[in-house]
């Protein structure tokens, strides 16, 4: 699978892979970081916690045609003999049984050794940029510093 291709599949995610998104939200904003269409070896799989070692893929009907069975099958070995847990969903799964699907995917996160995030990624600023000093009404500005030399030769500030 070439990058357009996995661009696409970015771009134009199945309903089940949007509504599983949005179900590891809480999970995501918690400090497991996802991501989608990973290229690991060989393959591209759905979505990957790399820091947990976790593959996660979103299954459609095709999957339970024997060939495609197979493919799986040697694919889920060869993510496993590089240390992956995998777990597959169908699409059935993640839109009609959501709660247990979260259910699944926690307890496989806490089954694997952590090396988790150990924060959650940074919220936006309430006030919404500048300087608090105090009183909301009391901004203080942004220090400007457009005498360094970003650009151009020294001394002279990039202008």
């Amino acid at each position: 699978m070439g990058k357009a291709l996995r661009r696409k599949l970015r771009a134009q995610p199945t309903v089940a892979e949007i509504r599983f998104w949005r179900l590891i939200f809480p999970l995501r904003t918690g400090g497991w970081h996802f991501r989608k269409q990973v290229q690991l070896g060989a393959y591209y799989v759905d979505f990957a916690c790399l820091h947990a070692g976790l593959v996660v893929e979103i299954d459609g009907d095709t999957h339970s045609i024997g060939r495609v069975e197979r493919n799986d099958e040697t694919r889920d070995r060869y993510l496993r003999e590089r240390g992956f847990a995998v777990l597959r969903f169908t699409n059935e799964d993640v839109l009609n049984h959501p709660d247990g699907v979260h259910e699944a995917l926690v307890a496989a996160l806490e089954r694997r050794p952590s090396s988790r995030r150990g924060s959650p990624p940074p919220q936006p600023s309430p006030q919404g940029g500048g300087c608090s000093a105090g009183e909301f009404d009391e901004i203080v500005p942004q220090i400007r510093c457009d005498t360094l030399p970003l650009a151009g030769r020294v001394g002279e500030g990039g202008r």
